[in-house]
C-alpha cells in the first residue's frame, strides 16, 4: 500500500504492526488517545536506601526474565558505558529474546553485536544504529525488526502503551540514595537527562546507575525519586569527552563553511528573521557553523533570539552569554562546553524529550519554531530527507529530532554538500524517506540553493538576493554530471526495519542488503 511520500509499504508489515501507512505529517492532528501507564508497587516504609550492590542485582531485584523490554538513553553519545554494562550481565544470567528500547544506539555499542547473533536481542527500537550494529540489521541478523523513530516519535510511543518499558536503565552522573538523579555534579556529566523522562514515567521498574553518589537529597533533580526502584553505583557510567565525536565536532571544511554563510543569507532575508525569533541547528559541521556566522548579523542588526532549542553546542551557548539569546531549552548537549553551561547559566534550561517533541501532548517546543538548520545524508527531488541509511543500504544513521523539528519549524533549511565523497546527496529518490519532503522548505548546497515550490513567500522573499538559486532537479542534474547516476542499492525482499513517522504510521521500510551485482 503506497503511503503519502509514494512508499510501498507491504500488507503483511502493516498487518504484523498494526500500523497505518505515512498519511501526511498533520493527519492525527486534534485526534484523541489515551495515555499508557506503568505498574507501580508503592513504597510506604522508611527503610531510606535504594542501594544495590550491583547491575546483577538490579537485574533480579526486577525479575528480568526472557521477552522483557530494556531502555537506555545516550545522553553520552560514543561515551556511553551504561548499555553495554547492562546487557553484559543480562548475557551472563541466559536471558534471550530482549528488546532494546534506547534513544539512540551508536559505534559505541559494537560490543554488544555477538547477542543479536546468539538471540540475547532479539528487537531493537531507536532513533537510528550506527556501527555494528546497524550492519547486523541491515544484514537481516536481527530475529525481529528495528523500528527506528525520532526523539518526539519514541516519546509518542511510549506513553500510548505501544512500547512498554519492562526495565529502565538510567545512566545519571549524580543519584542520591533514593533515586534523584541529576546530570550534573558529578565525574562524567552529560548536561540534561531528557531522553530518560518518559522512560522514568511510564516504565514497571527504574534502575539508577551511576559512578557518583551524593548525599540525600541531590537537589536539584532532573529525575525524582518518586519514579525510582532501585540505585547502583559502578566505577564508570560515560566519557564525556565521547559527546562532541563524528557528526557532533565542529567543521573547518571550505566547503561545509560555504554552506553556511548560504545559510545565514538565506536566514536573514525571510520575514522570520526578526527580534524574538527561535531558533535549533542541527548537530553536522555546517549546521554549527551557521549558527557561528549567524550572530554576525544579529550583532549588525540587533536582534535577539527568543529561545534556542533542542541539541546544544558551544555557539548556542556563546549566544547565550553575549546576550543575543533570551534562553535555551536544552534536551541533548553535543559538547563540554555546552554541558557546563547547563549546570551553570541560569538561563539555560533542562526540558523533557516530550517537551521538545512529542507530537502526542498539547505543545511541543518544536511547534515554536521558527528557524532549524538540519543537514542530510539524501535529498531528492521531491524534498524528501534520509538521514538513517547510507548509500550501501546500511542502516547508519539515526532520526533524531530531524523530522519533528522540520514538521514544527516554519522555515525548515537542510544542509546537505552536493556529493558525500563520490556519492550524489542530491538525487531523483532517496534511498529511504526519514523526513518528508513537505516539511523541508530549503536545500542548501555548495553548488546553489533549492526552494520548495510549494513556499512561494519564499522564493518572493530570495529573488533578487543574488544566492545561486536553483530547482531541486539542476541540483540532482549538476551531481549527477559528476559522477553519473548511481546504480540503485540492491536490496533482498526481507523486510529487516521500519522508519515510523512521528505519529508512529510507516514512513518508510529498511530491506536487507545483498551483495551487490554489476548490471549486464
Amino acid at each position: 500500500m503506497k503511503n503519502a511520500v509514494g512508499r510501498d509499504i507491504p500488507e503483511e508489515i502493516l498487518q504484523a504492526t498494526g500500523k497505518d501507512v505515512f498519511r501526511g505529517s498533520h493527519a492525527m492532528d486534534g485526534k484523541e488517545f489515551r495515555r499508557d501507564g506503568a505498574r507501580v508497587k508503592p513504597v510506604i516504609n522508611s527503610e531510606g536506601s535504594k542501594l544495590l550492590p550491583s547491575i546483577k542485582d538490579a537485574l533480579l531485584k526486577c525479575e528480568i526474565k526472557d521477552g522483557m523490554t530494556l531502555s537506555f538513553h545516550h545522553h553520552f553519545r560514543e561515551g556511553d558505558k551504561v548499555l553495554n554494562m547492562v546487557m553484559e550481565e543480562v548475557h551472563k544470567l541466559g536471558i534471550k529474546n530482549i528488546t532494546i528500547c534506547a534513544s539512540s544506539m551508536g559505534s559505541q555499542n559494537n560490543p554488544i553485536v555477538y547477542m543479536i547473533d546468539d538471540g540475547t536481542i532479539t528487537n531493537i527500537q531507536s532513533s537510528g544504529v550506527r556501527g555494528e550494529i546497524g550492519k547486523a540489521i541491515s544484514e537481516g541478523r536481527l530475529q525481529g525488526l528495528a523500528i527506528m523513530r525520532s526523539h518526539g516519535g519514541r516519546v509518542r510511543a511510549i506513553e500510548s502503551g505501544e512500547t512498554h518499558i519492562d526495565i529502565a536503565f538510567i545512566g545519571a552522573p549524580t543519584a542520591d540514595e533514593y533515586g534523584n538523579l541529576n546530570a550534573n555534579g558529578g565525574k562524567a556529566n552529560c548536561g540534561v537527562l531528557s531522553y530518560s523522562a518518559p522512560d522514568a514515567l511510564y516504565a514497571d521498574k527504574v534502575v539508577a546507575i551511576t559512578d557518583c553518589l551524593v548525599p540525600f537529597p541531590n537537589w536539584p533533580h532532573q529525575i525524582s525519586q518518586i519514579y525510582v526502584d532501585y540505585v547502583v553505583v559502578v566505577d564508570e557510567i560515560g566519557d564525556p569527552s565521547k559527546i562532541a565525536t563524528g557528526a557532533a565536532k565542529p567543521t573547518s571544511d571550505q566547503r561545509k563553511l560555504l554552506m553556511a554563510s548560504y545559510c545565514t543569507e538565506v536566514v536573514k532575508r525571510t520575514p522570520y528573521f526578526k527580534d524574538g525569533f527561535s531558533y535549533q541547528t542541527g548537530v553536522g559541521g555546517a549546521s554549527i557553523a551557521s549558527t557561528i556566522s549567524l550572530a554576525d548579523v544579529m550583532r549588525e542588526r540587533n536582534i535577539h533570539m527568543s529561545f534556542g532549542v533542542g541539541g546544544i553546542t558551544k555557539p548556542m551557548c556563546q549566544l547565550l552569554e553575549e546576550g543575543l539569546a533570551r534562553t535555551l531549552v536544552d534536551t541533548q548537549d553535543f559538547d563540554e562546553y555546552a554541558i557546563q553551561s547547563a549546570a551553570t547559566n541560569p538561563n539555560h534550561h533542562y526540558i523533557t524529550a516530550g517537551e521538545y517533541a512529542d507530537p502526542f501532548n498539547k505543545g511541543a517546543y518544536v511547534n515554536k519554531l521558527d528557524f532549524v538548520i538540519l543537514a542530510a545524508l539524501e535529498v531528492d527531488v521531491h524534498f524528501n530527507c534520509n538521514v538513517v541509511v547510507g548509500s550501501n543500504g546500511v542502516v547508519s544513521g539515526a532520526q533524531g529530532g530531524h523530522p519533528d523539528t522540520a514538521a514544527g519549524a516554519k522555515c525548515t533549511i537542510v544542509i546537505t554538500p552536493i556529493l558525500q565523497g563520490r556519492i550524489p546527496s542530491v538525487c531523483t529518490d532517496v534511498t529511504t524517506v526519514t523526513t518528508p519532503g513537505e516539511d523541508v522548505d530549503v536545500v542548501i548546497t555548495d553548488y546553489g540553493i533549492a526552494i520548495n515550490p510549494k513556499r512561494q513567500d519564499l522564493i518572493d522573499a530570495l529573488k533578487d538576493s543574488g544566492l545561486p538559486l536553483k530547482s531541486i532537479e539542476e541540483l540532482r542534474d549538476i551531481a549527477y554530471a559528476m559522477t553519473g547516476e548511481p546504480e540503485r542499492v540492491q536490496f533482498g525482499e526481507r523486510v529487516v526495519g521500519i522508519i515510523e513517522a512521528r505519529d508512529g504510521s510507516i514512513m518508510d521500510v529498511v530491506r536487507e542488503i545483498k551483495p551487490f551485482q554489476f548490471a549486464d
